[in-house]
């Protein structure tokens, strides 16, 4: 009898053993009770994942990494469409030339010069906003079926072989549009979309060609704000940047040239809801393209889905002196999804994410803040991860126990190094 008992005591240990041990992190999935977590057992490569505003992909190419994309049934991109943006950053540009033309050419010599901060010339969306702003000016030349996205230097004379002089014509007036310069925005430690590099660039190039500069454009706000308040400002020179950050968007009433809102608020939500909804194990367009029963959901004027590349894409407004008091509030959440769930039919789960600078304008002062008043309303308890800006591994190795999570959200350093996660989730 003794012994039976013994048995029976030693089953009931190795049976509670089990339970606790177990590849993957705790996930609720409903429970005895309503709202209360029920431990199950999700394997790491099993769970969630959100790559969300750098989209793994070839930066040399710019070709998706399809591998990344699908590295499990529940793995989606968010980010925005950054090819449109980056046209309407163009003509948002060359619209502002064509309205102030009696004004703009500083020196009056009939040529439109202007200068271009370039932000990581291996990040699509950089890439990307460089051949919208060239395409849109006609200072565009094509390399290998695209038009050339390189940074030229300085090109006072017209001769560098990256860019040509475009030709705009108003009120029955030619005049030359001429890309003076321009450069990646790349610190001493490696860091790109440097603002300070901008606001030191800015120096160089107005001691090297003063009043030939008649506009200034830049891959994002924080180097053209920097640009601006280094120089820009006081000589009135409209500068045009890309983010619609706070201060940016104020600084339009100062003459700050204009800026595109990517549509953070919505590109914030996505980034939780689709994790939300995978947790949940409802279907992914729950809250998105369908309405909710909390009654949040999107128009499809504010976002696209494209199911072969797993990628949601916010779309993207101009911000000019028309309209800049609407977007005065980057961090003020989107209307029309701003309503509570239901913690009872949506218990809290725990989410790593991770910004891939920490020190980044545009990610840190906009993008971090919705995120953080998403997550309330998802019942997402989560977990921010600031990088340097610089390696991947400053922010994997702060990844060390991926079981103790139900869901990742993640933000690379570069877009190539997808690997360096999945490796970790695979394990």
């Amino acid at each position: 009898m003794k012994k039976r008992i013994a048995l029976l005591m030693m089953a009931a240990a190795l049976a509670v053993s089990a339970t606790a041990c177990g590849s993957g992190g705790d996930t609720s999935d409903g429970g005895d009770k309503k709202g209360e977590a029920k431990t199950s057992e999700v394997a790491n490569k099993d769970k969630p994942l959100v790559w969300f505003n750098r989209q793994p992909s070839n930066s040399s190419t710019g070709e998706l990494d399809k591998t990344a994309l699908n590295f499990n049934k529940d793995t989606y991109y968010v980010g925005f469409d950054a090819n449109q943006g980056a046209e309407l950053q163009g003509t948002m540009v060359k619209d502002y030339i064509e309205a102030n033309i009696d004004k703009i050419d500083r020196n009056g010599d009939g040529v439109i010069g202007y200068v271009l901060a370039i932000g990581d010339i291996g990040h699509n969306d950089s890439i990307a906003r460089t051949r919208g702003v060239r395409k849109a000016l006609g200072t565009a030349v094509e390399k290998d079926g695209n038009i050339n996205s390189d940074p030229i230097g300085t090109n006072t004379d017209g001769s560098a072989k990256a860019v040509k002089d475009g030709e705009l014509e108003v009120n029955g007036k030619k005049y030359v549009v001429r890309e003076l310069a321009s450069q990646e925005m790349k610190n001493s430690a490696g860091s790109t979309w440097d603002a300070a590099t901008a606001g030191n660039s800015i120096g160089t190039w107005s001691s090297s060609f003063g009043d030939q500069i008649d506009v200034v454009a830049s891959n994002n706000d924080g180097m053209g704000m920097s640009m601006f308040n280094a120089w820009s400002k006081d000589n009135k020179v409209p500068t045009f940047g890309y983010d619609a950050n706070s201060d940016a968007v104020a600084a339009i009433a100062e003459g700050y040239g204009g800026t595109i809102s990517q549509h953070a608020d919505v590109q914030a939500y996505l980034t939780l809801r689709v994790l939300r909804n995978a947790l949940d194990g409802v279907d992914i367009d729950t809250g998105i393209g369908t309405e909710d029963e909390a009654g949040n959901v999107l128009s499809d004027d504010v976002y696209v889905y494209r199911e072969e590349e797993r990628s949601y894409y916010a779309l993207n407004v101009a911000v000019t002196a028309d309209n800049y008091q609407d977007f005065t509030d980057s961090t003020k959440i989107y209307e029309p999804v701003s309503n509570q769930l239901d913690k009872e039919k949506n218990p809290t789960k725990k989410v790593w994410l991770n910004i891939y600078n920490a020190a980044d304008n545009f990610l840190s002062s906009t993008y971090q803040p919705l995120l953080q008043n998403y997550d309330k309303l998802l019942n997402l308890e989560v977990e921010y991860i600031g990088g340097d800006g610089q390696t991947e591994s400053n922010i994997t190795n702060r990844l060390g126990n991926p079981g103790q999570y139900d869901a990742f959200a993640i933000n690379m350093v570069k877009t190539d190094n997808a690997a360096s996660y999945t490796s970790l989730l695979n394990q």
